[in-house]
């Protein structure tokens, strides 16, 4: 791929790598989003003192598109702001898939009515591209789009079961038309793009499942760039420390988390790090085996990290589960599930275990606690395999699987 490209994209996502990513090479034509503190009434608000502000305003004014040339990024605050709102005024998942639709297909209609610079191609992702990937193919440019998780009927098919199996996490599932109105839309983005980006092979697989062409989906795993040291001491003695990352919930696994915890007693000690929505009463009974860290700063992380032996991500579904590869990076084994997407090597980073099953973390777990040679050897592998998965490996592996686009527009 030699010819420039427009890059969109809603909200911050790996911390603008894609964007960062074309910039860097010299091939990025613009980059559109909502809201980055570069642009718009953010870059005023970021001049005065951040105490001043609630700390969602803290947040959206966080962003900051490194790397990416302020000239070339245009944002849409008014409707970044409107969003926002939206998502804070949600009180279940229709409404959040709802909002998801709308923002969507408003955010890719601005986004068309800008115009493309006269780039060769537009990179998209999942669900925000439909509108715009019509537009750019009317120009007789190539598109491409990022299937950032696996398809919405497959999210839905698994946490519906998941709603099944332990109603009072989730309460009662309902079918949500919303979900499959974003499901069509995917499908829609599927048909138009000439390449459409996998971060993991779980996720390939279930896009050729729902009707995405085999021979169009690329696998391109995700990169992280470290910012604390690995672990350089294996600890001995005492419980394994198992540290979970992300939403406490349903398709994150939790409740597996929960009965392992159970069924390992003292042999283990549980820790999970993000934000919750359980009922009172289970967030009471899980407290009894795991402690609930709530959501912890990214400038607090590597303490997490550093206190635990090993991480665990029992995923239902995922795309590819960044805070993998940041405990990768930290040198701690990991177990998870095929549906994490990860890059671990079952038995040479850590283990693969099957989705719901408790009892199967629970032997991984005691297998680690009781060889403390394995697991050195894991966390050494760990770092190793991390240095594979860099954000400059990751735009290396990105633009080689776009090189076969063309540099320049095809005729319209």
């Amino acid at each position: 791929m030699n010819g420039t490209v427009v890059v969109s994209q809603l909200g911050a996502r790996m911390h603008y790598a894609v964007p960062r990513i074309f910039a860097s090479e010299g091939q990025l034509a613009h980059f559109y989003t909502d809201i980055c503190a570069t642009d718009g009434w953010p870059r005023l608000v970021n001049s005065l003192p951040r105490a001043l502000f609630p700390s969602s305003v803290k947040r959206l004014t966080g962003r900051v598109p490194k790397g990416v040339p302020p000239e070339l990024t245009s944002t849409f605050p008014s409707f970044g702001i409107r969003s926002a709102i939206r998502r804070l005024q949600e009180k279940d998942v229709v409404e959040h898939m709802a909002n998801a639709v709308w923002a969507g297909s408003q955010f890719s209609r601005l986004v068309a009515s800008r115009g493309f610079h006269d780039a060769a191609g537009l990179y998209a992702f999942g669900g925000e591209a439909l509108e715009q990937m019509q537009a750019a193919k009317r120009q007789g440019m190539w598109t491409v789009v990022e299937q950032m998780i696996a398809p919405r009927e497959d999210v839905e098919e698994l946490v519906k079961g998941e709603h099944e199996r332990f109603p009072e996490w989730g309460g009662v599932y309902s079918d949500n038309p919303n979900a499959m109105a974003f499901a069509e839309r995917e499908k829609a983005e599927w048909e138009l793009a000439d390449i459409i980006v996998c971060p993991s092979e779980f996720v390939r697989r279930n896009v050729v499942k729902r009707g995405g062409r085999a021979e169009r989906c690329v696998v391109v795993p995700y990169g992280f760039d470290p910012h604390y040291p690995p672990q350089d001491i294996i600890r001995i003695g005492g419980p394994l420390r198992i540290l979970t990352v992300g939403q406490v919930g349903l398709r994150k696994g939790s409740p597996y988390v929960a009965e392992a915890a159970r069924l390992l007693g003292e042999t283990a000690s549980f820790r999970m790090a993000g934000p919750s929505h359980l009922a009172p009463e289970v967030k009471a009974h899980l407290s009894k085996s795991v402690e609930l860290r709530g959501i912890v700063p990214r400038s607090e992380m590597a303490k997490e990290y550093e206190w635990a032996d090993v991480f665990l991500l029992p995923s239902i579904c995922e795309g590819s589960a960044t805070a993998i590869y940041e405990a990768l990076a930290a040198g701690l084994p990991v177990i998870c599930t095929e549906n994490a997407g990860s890059v671990v090597r079952d038995g040479i980073e850590g283990f693969i275990v099957p989705v719901c099953d408790s009892e199967a973390i629970a032997k991984a777990i005691k297998n680690l606690a009781e060889h403390p040679g394995m697991r050195a050897a894991m966390s050494e592998s760990a770092v190793e395999r991390a240095s594979e998965f860099t954000v400059k490996r990751y735009g290396e592996r990105l633009l080689d699987a776009l090189s076969p686009l063309p540099a320049q527009r095809r005729r319209a």
